[in-house]
C-alpha cells in the first residue's frame, strides 16, 4: 500500500470516528478533549 493510500484510508477512519462521536451527542470539543487525554497515556 502506498502512503497515499494509507492516508486516505487513516482520513476515512477518523471521519468515521468522528460521524460517530456526533450520533451520540458529542461535541467537536468533547471529542478533541477525549481523543487528548488519551493520547499522553
Amino acid at each position: 500500500m502506498n502512503k497515499l493510500q494509507e492516508n486516505k484510508d487513516l482520513d476515512e477512519e477518523w471521519v468515521e470516528l468522528i460521524l460517530q462521536a456526533k450520533q451520540i451527542g458529542l461535541t467537536i470539543e468533547e471529542l478533541r478533549i477525549f481523543l487528548n487525554q488519551y493520547s499522553r497515556s
